[in-house]
């Protein structure tokens, strides 16, 4: 199974094709019946389904008021317009060095958001990060990645954007897994620093943390860490792409799974005392 960003990007054009089809086939509706009330060859629309050629947001509209299918117009213009947008290739970004590689993560999308939902299963939140842990991290990605080693710079682009954390009528609600306090970038100095940071951003008003502990019951275990913008994007990492989802309803399926995640997080002097005992084995 492939699992690259433009692989990626294939599959979501097929899937969305996959949806249409599916659509037309629950009206009852031919090809060529479609083509005719939409006023294009049947032949385009066969290579739409099979995910050849890409619809338009004419196209969808259309394709939805001659199945019926008003009520899913919404969420596939939303497909749409994110299945060649979603994948952000970071090697392409990261030419001109670590402090382009932004993401969704960009000044314009943090200040129009007013809920930062963040779910981390084995590294700390950007926002939460100390300068010294940042460039320990980054530091592995520009050798890794082989980009200029703008390493200061891109440290103080991802410093200036954690302002954002003492902006008003902004929250932020973060579930973090045990093992994300365990994992080291950098000495254990840097370590000790980073999670004394969390003890102090736990103790703020504005954010609510809290750590899912290691071997404790629970009802879901997620693939991947991911950011919710509000209700209207979701932004993942991987070590070569950044993927945002847009769709409504898969926007809706990622909050549903951190309403899950929340549930078996330890929160307030519980989530303390886990920082506090991590921190006592870094000294032992």
């Amino acid at each position: 199974m492939t699992t690259g960003p433009a692989n990626s990007a294939q599959e979501a054009r097929r899937a969305l094709g996959n949806r249409l089809r599916d659509i037309r086939k629950a009206a009852g509706i031919t090809i060529r019946q479609l083509g005719a009330e939409t006023g294009q060859h049947f032949t385009r629309v066969s290579k739409i389904e099979n995910g050849v050629q890409f619809p338009t947001d004419r196209d969808i509209r259309a394709w939805c008021r001659v199945c019926a299918a008003v009520d899913q117009e919404l969420d596939l213009v939303a497909t749409l317009r994110a299945v060649d947008s979603a994948y952000l290739e970071f090697r392409r970004q990261s030419r001109a060095g670590m402090k382009r590689v932004l993401g969704a993560h960009t000044p314009e999308r943090y200040q129009a958001t007013k809920v930062f939902r963040i779910y981390e299963h084995n590294v700390i939140p950007g926002l939460f990060q100390t300068a010294e842990y940042t460039a320990a991290m980054l530091a592995f990605w520009i050798r890794f990645l082989d980009t200029p080693n703008d390493l200061d710079e891109a440290v103080a682009v991802r410093m200036e954007r954690q302002r954002v954390l003492h902006r008003g009528g902004k929250r932020f609600v973060a579930v973090l897994e045990e093992q994300a306090l365990r994992t080291w970038f950098g000495t254990a100095e840097v370590q000790a620093g980073q999670l004394g940071r969390l003890l102090e951003l736990i103790s703020m008003p504005n954010i609510s943390l809290g750590i899912i502990p290691l071997m404790t019951e629970r009802e879901a275990v997620a693939s991947t860490g991911f950011w919710i913008f509000d209700d209207a994007m979701v932004a993942l990492e991987t070590p070569t792409a950044g993927i945002q989802v847009t769709q409504p309803a898969e926007c809706a399926m990622y909050a549903r799974m951190f309403e899950v995640l929340k549930g078996a997080a330890v929160y307030g002097r519980d989530a303390r005392g886990l920082i506090l005992q991590v921190l006592s084995e870094l000294d032992s």
